[in-house]
């Protein structure tokens, strides 16, 4: 009895992950729960075009009283160019380098967060005071401005005005199975003709196997998935929120213009 329980128990829990966030038309503005998913995952992650934009910036130099890591309410030393109308940037590092699947193009970089600091005092050594961090901060990490927002608010659900198809290629939480609300990277951004606020249409990949009749290999047919809302761009990459999904979804599914017929 007991196994039977657990066993309903599990399948409804597998249920209920796939039920979708929402079912989303063109012109409808964002809802809250999804505003509330974008804003969390943009305070911690940002993408940079090149990895030049990175190795330019200003950096930490060290800690306060000369100790090697800075944690969130010390000091913090950097060099380089900062301005100091800006009063607060952000502390990143290095992370995972996008390229294209098919081309092998260099598409951008993650910025990895790992904090915030409060512009203290100018000089060849400038002084910061850190204000939050995810992990210690050390010399080398760089400091950048923060990026222009999004207006959620106002951001309206649209179709894209041409066809725009590529693939998912990253998870920035580091998972390898995708659910509604969970933020993907997309290999193509505002060249290739994205805006915040389209919505795609994601395909799942059908896998290969093997005929057993025959012995020959066989893939299955693709087949729809769910949504995902492009909710940042940039000039090759970009972010999208999954808005509802009929399956769990992985790296390197597609993503496509929706069928407006349906």
């Amino acid at each position: 009895m007991r196994k039977s329980l657990l066993v309903l128990l599990l399948w409804a829990q597998a249920v209920v992950a796939q039920v979708p966030a929402s079912n989303p038309q063109a012109g409808q503005p964002l809802a809250l729960h999804t505003q509330q998913a974008i804003q969390r995952f943009l305070l911690h992650n940002r993408m940079l075009d090149t990895l030049q934009e990175l190795d330019h910036a200003p950096y930490i130099v060290a800690a306060d009283a000369g100790r090697v890591l800075g944690a969130n309410g010390e000091r913090v030393y950097a060099r380089g160019a900062l301005d100091p109308a800006v009063q607060r940037y952000g502390i990143f590092r290095r992370g995972k380098v996008y390229t294209d699947p098919d081309s092998q193009e260099l598409l951008g970089i993650n910025a990895d967060d790992i904090g915030t600091a409060r512009f203290l005092t100018a000089g060849d050594v400038s002084t910061l005071g850190v204000q939050r961090v995810t992990q210690e901060v050390r010399p080398g990490d760089r400091l950048l401005s923060q990026q222009a927002t999004v207006d959620l608010a106002n951001l309206v659900i649209q179709w894209p005005a041409r066809a725009i198809a590529g693939h998912i290629i990253d998870v920035p939480r580091g998972v390898t199975q995708i659910g509604v609300l969970d933020a993907v990277t997309l290999n193509k951004g505002r060249r290739d003709g994205l805006m915040e606020g389209h919505l795609l249409a994601v395909v799942k990949a059908g896998e290969i196997v093997r005929d057993r009749m025959t012995g020959a290999p066989v893939k299955i047919p693709d087949e729809p998935a769910g949504t995902l809302l492009v909710f940042r761009t940039y000039e090759k990459l970009s972010y999208g929120l999954v808005l509802s999904a009929s399956r769990s979804l992985a790296a390197m599914d597609r993503f496509e213009v929706p069928d407006r017929r349906q």
